[in-house]
């Protein structure tokens, strides 16, 4: 049980940050961008793709704070993870509702100007993605010296 939640902590965390990274720094910007697109269905889109994401995402995080009670990671890459679980959690419970109501008054047909909770949302995103790696970092660090 042990080695599986040492793999768990090895795997996991890559595959959180490779979901992140390509759907919000390539699919959320391109989206838009594609010809046919408009604004309410690239919303639409948006909603569903990152509603999908985030339920991966705490998924991701209860399997891996299991993993963490099971096999117990060095402090500096639990103290990461703890960190990007709570980015998430803040995403998830106070940015993305405030965003959602913004999109609905914008699918009612309001011209609103830019949103500053975007600019929010993407600077969790890059904060999350930094506590990824340095998971990673962490991990794969100590990993690596108990192979020599």
């Amino acid at each position: 049980m042990t080695e599986a939640a040492r793999y768990a902590q090895l795997i996991l965390p890559v595959f959180w940050l490779g979901m992140v990274a390509a759907i919000s720094f390539l699919e959320a910007p391109i989206k838009f961008r594609a010809p046919g697109v408009s604004v309410a269905i690239g919303l639409g889109i948006g909603r569903k793709v990152f509603t999908a994401l985030n339920a991966v995402e705490l998924v991701l995080t209860l399997v891996l704070a299991a993993s963490c009670i099971v096999a117990k990671p060095d402090t500096p890459a639990l103290t990461f993870f703890v960190l990007a679980a709570l980015v998430l959690v803040v995403q998830v419970a106070a940015i993305r509702p405030l965003l959602g109501k913004r999109s609905d008054r914008i699918l009612a047909g309001e011209d609103l100007p830019r949103s500053k909770m975007h600019l929010v949302y993407i600077a969790f995103e890059l904060v999350k993605v930094v506590l990824l790696v340095s998971v990673i970092i962490s991990l794969f660090g100590v990993f690596s010296a108990c192979l020599h």
